[in-house]
């Protein structure tokens, strides 16, 4: 859980990130931030003055075109902005391994796949980094049939301290139930530093469990976004999509392939 301390200062953050810039300064200062990430300006969709605040910059929208889906209907497509940490097959203990250490799939996604334990699948870890865009996106045509909202920490998920601790099941996360027509999969977004604030469109934060109705969201269709920064875990199981070659820390864009489906999708989840 979060001790007293680094929630306070979590709160302290998202307070100053919310605050309203006065116009004069947030272009100077949106630009000062894209040079020290280095990101492309040339995409976000809005004048750099009509983001009020920090908050408003960082969950900043794309022009239409930006992020182009790879369009052969056997793709899985990345649902975010990032860095590869992890693409392949799950070990024989259900598990994932990230820059050497190992997470429980059963614990990242707090018990939400237990369902299919044993059965063996792929999974991908995507990091975002300050400058990636932060919005989340379906990896493929799907209905969110369950969700489970997991208390935690609020620590860094930065690539070296992914390596010395178990963080990406110690922090706050969100786990999602997407089914498709190629079988379920199940997408985590987890918490960082300083960050709390996971939202999942058309959810209320903190309420898990079935949907009373599915919320049916279309291939490349946002789902939810990061507030501030953080990681994504997607896990297929067994007869799923498998993982296209990649290396560890390889750049990836929302809507670029990470996987190939054995059979092909041919219509929409009902």
């Amino acid at each position: 859980m979060a001790t007293p301390l680094r929630r306070a200062l979590s709160l302290a953050v998202g307070w100053l990130a919310d605050r309203r810039l006065p116009r004069p300064l947030r272009g100077p200062l949106f630009r000062a931030y894209a040079r020290l990430y280095s990101l492309d300006l040339d995409e976000v969709l809005l004048p750099l003055e009509e983001h009020p605040s920090l908050t408003a910059f960082f969950i900043r929208r794309l022009k239409p075109g930006s992020r182009p889906l790879d369009g052969a209907p056997e793709a899985l497509l990345s649902p975010a902005d990032g860095r590869i940490l992890s693409a392949g097959p799950l070990s024989a203990t259900d598990s994932v391994s990230a820059k050497g250490r190992t997470f429980s799939l059963s614990e990242l996604t707090g018990g939400l796949s237990d369902s299919l334990a044993g059965d063996g699948g792929t999974a991908w870890i995507v990091y975002l980094s300050p400058r990636d865009y932060h919005r989340v996106h379906a990896p493929i045509d799907c209905r969110l049939t369950e969700i489970r909202w997991l208390p935690g920490a609020r620590r860094s998920v930065a690539p070296a301290v992914v390596a010395r601790r178990p963080v990406l099941a110690e922090n706050e996360r969100c786990a999602l139930r997407l089914e498709t027509d190629c079988g379920p999969l199940f997408m985590v977004l987890v918490g960082a530093l300083n960050v709390g604030r996971l939202r999942v469109i058309g959810q209320e934060k903190g309420r898990s469990g079935p949907l009373a109705s599915a919320r049916t969201f279309a291939r490349g269709e946002e789902v939810g976004r990061f507030e501030l920064g953080s990681t994504v875990v997607l896990f297929a199981p067994a007869g799923g999509p498998t993982a296209i070659p990649c290396e560890t820390g390889q750049p990836i864009l929302q809507g670029e392939r990470i996987g190939t489906f054995p059979t092909l999708p041919t219509e929409p989840a009902p």
